[in-house]
């Protein structure tokens, strides 16, 4: 087949496309992104008068109401004016206007983001699966799994290749230093109860990411009015029902339930999230393949966390 023929077919296929098929929830993952992020996005109302939108990708971690959103002539555009942490560090302080662009291709998004006029990123969507996984009770606990033994950091790898860990191991216990990499199990999982015991140091901001797409966040937030952002959420998400956090210094237990996408959050024996259905990915996903199992994901690179437990139990039938 000539490349011609090749280019009539993407056309066609372009073409063929209605504006109301961009409704639903995608997953994107975007081309060389530096630190192999995934962005979220859901559509509703494309093909009628006022589309909208919700965004999680460049340039934070909130899941943000797009302030406009159109679809026309089966292409996708919305954009944003803030402060982006992309290119020259001297930028990031500055207000950018961000484009995102997206037109349909054999059932997937093909897109880019640009900033200034530049195209800084390409971008791929696919369609958010099914899972029909439900936290009921036909699930039953395995063999418990310890990914940290006290000595090493063995079954973890470090998320950006290329720099140092920032992690090290004193009597039991896993010390970050500030501006530390995150790290990612080397061992995926898919249904699992965590039990995490950690302790943070002022001001600390960070989190455990789940299959490497959900984020539990910790943060050091003692007496504070919580919101999606506090200790104990699904960041950007759900916010806790309780601050259950304890002051800077102590030990804190975290306990972590996921099934498909319902979760269960408990910090320090109250619960903050009680089986809630996941919408989509959060800020810390490194893929979107949400069909299948992946790793756990701990934040180094805000400020100082210990940790001296990190116990996942699988949750089999």
């Amino acid at each position: 087949m000539t490349k011609l023929t090749y280019a009539a077919l993407a056309l066609a296929a372009t073409l063929s496309a209605k504006d109301s098929d961009f409704n639903g929830r995608w997953n994107i993952d975007v081309k060389n992104e530096a630190r192999s992020r995934a962005w979220w996005l859901e559509v509703e109302g494309a093909g009628g008068k006022a589309p909208k939108g919700k965004f999680v990708g460049a340039p934070g971690g909130d899941m943000d109401t797009i302030p406009a959103l159109t679809v026309d002539g089966g292409e996708l555009r919305f954009e944003f004016s803030r402060a982006y942490k992309v290119g020259a560090k001297e930028l990031w302080s500055q207000t950018r206007r961000g484009v995102y662009l997206a037109k349909l291709q054999n059932g997937k998004l093909q897109g880019t983001f640009s900033l200034d006029g530049h195209v800084v990123y390409q971008f791929t969507g696919t369609r958010a699966p099914v899972i029909r996984d439900r936290d009921d009770a036909s699930w039953k606990l395995g063999k418990p799994i310890e990914l940290f033994n006290g000595r090493d950091l063995s079954a973890w790898t470090p998320m950006v290749a290329g720099q140092p860990l920032g992690w090290a191991v004193e009597n039991g216990i896993a010390k970050n230093v500030a501006g530390a990499n995150n790290l990612v199990s080397k061992e995926n999982f898919w249904n699992f109860e965590l039990h995490a015991e950690y302790k943070l140091g002022p001001k600390t901001n960070g989190g455990i990411g789940l299959r490497g797409r959900y984020e539990v966040q910790i943060l050091e937030d003692f007496g504070q009015k919580q919101d999606t952002h506090s200790h104990g959420a699904l960041y950007s998400r759900y916010a806790p029902l309780v601050n259950a956090s304890k002051p800077v210094g102590e030990w804190q237990t975290l306990d972590v339930r996921l099934v498909g996408r319902w979760v269960t959050v408990t910090l320090n024996g109250q619960k903050t999230v009680d089986r809630r259905e996941i919408e989509g990915l959060t800020a810390i996903a490194g893929n979107g393949d949400e069909a299948n199992a992946g790793p756990f994901i701990v934040q180094g690179d805000h400020g100082a966390v210990e940790f001296r437990k990190f116990t996942v139990t699988p949750l089999v039938r």
